[in-house]
């Protein structure tokens, strides 16, 4: 999790207050910028691979087609941590995405657009389409702390499908079907191959749930209510399995990386998340946590929030596969190599190439313990003892909590 920056080091070039001129993924850009804002069009044919709904104003928020002239790849994150791809390539593929954007109240599911974004979320491939903008887009990056940045937004004045959008008969049929719930409906299609990116444009655009029920779901809460939903179906699959040996897997992606401990024992979940030069001036201290027991959480985790799930839902994904359950502590060092956020993608991305490594095997809990300590000392300069020893909620847990082998030892 990126802290900001004091206004007055904010980037010159694209304005982010999460990195300065220095080192901005935009910069390179600025050129392409400018040939791009000299051929912008008002009225195009384009494609649309995405739709994105805001939360300012809710219940009445901003939607927007995210659309291009000539779509390549501009909205496939999980395609793009397959090809290890880096934060300059991905700005540069997100900023050519134009927000097409109208206003309207979340249940208001007879209007004409509407339709269209609901068509779009259910799409197989982008839809094609024909795009009327109130003016010409002035292209520029627009962050989102949890969703992926985008190019410009403007209103929109007119559109249409051109084409007859190809949907899946799987998805086509939880669609139809009003009166199942949101969360068994994502689980169907999750468990049918169909990630967690697919999944929250249904969301979204208000496909899933039971008919009087259904509306738009803000981009943001979609992507943590799906990695939510999916992870718990998970816990409940792997309470049956035995415990993991204890281990370690080791790995990252675009500037964020995770340490992550198996321990021998039922399931439970903590995370830390650091950012490293804070960690580095404040200690142990400037660490933000959320955790949850054998049990689960009652609350949102409000510390570490979409990454909490994130991570989760990659880690339970290991887990399953496995067929073990454990109780996880999960560091995660970012570093200033992640100069733009987005999205939190990029922290499950980054958990799952941690998730794909070999991990390390170790005979009992303390000698585990140790190699992590010393390989966060030489890895990133920084202690963990206080972390781990002293400040871990799972830990403590995990040696006062009394399981029923000993009553029958």
């Amino acid at each position: 999790m990126t802290s900001p920056l004091p206004y007055e080091q904010h980037c010159i070039f694209c304005k982010s207050k999460f990195h300065t001129y220095r080192n901005c993924p935009n910069a390179f850009r600025m050129k392409k910028v400018k040939l791009q804002n000299q051929t912008a069009k008002q009225d195009y044919f384009g494609e649309a691979p995405n739709v994105f709904v805001g939360h300012y104003g809710y219940p009445r928020v901003n939607i927007g087609f995210l659309n291009v002239e000539e779509y390549t790849e501009q909205d496939e994150p999980l395609q793009w941590s397959r090809e290890n791809k880096q934060i300059p390539e991905i700005v540069d593929l997100r900023t050519q995405l134009v927000n097409s954007t109208f206003q309207q109240h979340i249940k208001s599911f007879n209007d004409r657009l509407i339709g269209m974004g609901q068509e779009i979320g259910m799409a197989s491939k982008p839809a094609d389409m024909e795009i009327s903008l109130a003016k010409k887009p002035v292209f520029k990056t627009v962050f989102n702390q949890d969703a992926q940045p985008h190019g410009p937004s403007v209103r929109l004045k007119n559109a249409r499908i051109t084409e007859n959008v190809k949907v899946d008969t799987r998805v086509e049929k939880v669609v139809d079907d009003v009166d199942q719930k949101s969360a068994p409906a994502m689980t169907k299609l999750y468990r049918k191959g169909f990630d967690e990116h697919f999944l929250k444009k249904l969301l979204s655009v208000g496909n899933l749930g039971v008919k009087p029920q259904r509306k738009l779901v803000p981009t943001r809460w979609s992507i943590t209510a799906v990695d939510d939903t999916l992870g718990k179906e998970i816990i409940k699959d792997i309470k049956d399995n035995s415990e993991s040996d204890c281990q370690v897997y080791i790995g990252g992606y675009l500037g964020n990386y995770y340490v992550i401990l198996f321990f021998d024992d039922l399931w439970s979940y903590e995370l830390f998340e650091g950012y490293l030069p804070l960690l580095h001036k404040h200690g142990a201290g400037a660490w933000d946590t959320d955790y949850e027991n054998y049990l689960g959480r009652t609350d949102y985790a409000t510390n570490t929030v979409g990454g909490y799930y994130a991570a989760r839902l990659a880690i339970l994904e290991r887990l399953k596969a496995n067929k073990r359950q454990a109780a996880i502590l999960a560091l995660r060092f970012v570093t200033q190599e992640y100069s733009a956020p987005l999205g939190v993608w990029v922290v499950r991305e980054a958990v799952r190439k941690a998730m794909s490594a070999q991990p390390l095997q170790f005979p009992d809990r303390d000698a585990m313990k140790k190699y992590v300590i010393d390989y966060c000392k030489k890895r990133f300069r920084f202690d963990v003892t206080t972390t781990i020893n002293d400040n871990s909620r799972l830990l403590k847990n995990i040696k006062v909590q009394t399981r029923l082998g000993q009553w029958l030892a």
